[in-house]
C-alpha cells in the first residue's frame, strides 16, 4: 500500500460545537509566549505579548477530561494587561480566581486563611496543568465561525459541582 493512495483512509470525523452552557471538567495548559515582566512577577516565559496591540495574555488550551466530549480541545486567552485600561486585566484576574476556587474546591464566599492561601500562586507555572470545572461558551474565530471556548469556571457553590468534579459524566437526576 502506498502512502499516497488514500482510498483506505478513515472517514473524517465531525466536530460539532460543544453545546453552549455545557459543564465540563478540563485541564488547562498554558502555551508559553516567551514574554516576561519581572516587575509584575511574570517570569518563566508563560505570558504572550501582542506586538501590534501591546496587550499581554496567557494563551491557554483546555482539554475536556471525561464524558461525551472527552479529549476535545478549546482555546482561550486570559488577559493580563491591555494598554486600553485595566478591564481586561481585571477580567483575567477574576477568571483565574474562579479557576483556583474550582480546582481547589474553595467556596467563593470563604475568606478564611486557608481559602485565601489557596487563591495564591507562585507564578503562572502553577496554572499549567490545573484541572477545574468549566462552562462552555461560544465566540467567533478570526474567520467569523463559531468556536467553543471556556470563559467561566464553575465553583463549589454550583449544585452540579461535586458530582461533576467527582467524575460523573452527566448531572445526576434529582431525587425529590
Amino acid at each position: 500500500m502506498s502512502f499516497f493512495d488514500f482510498n483506505s483512509a478513515s472517514e473524517q470525523t465531525s466536530f460539532d460545537l460543544i453545546p453552549k452552557g455545557a459543564l465540563v471538567r478540563v485541564r488547562m495548559t498554558v502555551k508559553p509566549g516567551g514574554f516576561d515582566d519581572a516587575s509584575q512577577g511574570w517570569t518563566g516565559g508563560y505570558a504572550t505579548r501582542n506586538d501590534n496591540t501591546g496587550s499581554v495574555y496567557l494563551n491557554c488550551e483546555f482539554v475536556v477530561m471525561e464524558g461525551q466530549y472527552a479529549r476535545r480541545k478549546m482555546w482561550s486567552l486570559i488577559g493580563l494587561y491591555s494598554p486600553k485600561g485595566p478591564e481586561w486585566s481585571n477580567m483575567g484576574r477574576t477568571f483565574i480566581k474562579a479557576v483556583l476556587n474550582s480546582a481547589r474546591a474553595i467556596h467563593p464566599n470563604d475568606n478564611g486563611p486557608a481559602a485565601q492561601n489557596a487563591r495564591r500562586i507562585n507564578g503562572f507555572a502553577d496554572l499549567d496543568g490545573i484541572e477545574f470545572l468549566g462552562k462552555v461558551d461560544w465566540e467567533k474565530d478570526q474567520n467569523g465561525q463559531d468556536k467553543s471556548v471556556i470563559k467561566a469556571a464553575i465553583t463549589p457553590d454550583n449544585k452540579d459541582y461535586a458530582a461533576l468534579m467527582a467524575g460523573a459524566t452527566a448531572v445526576p437526576a434529582s431525587t425529590a
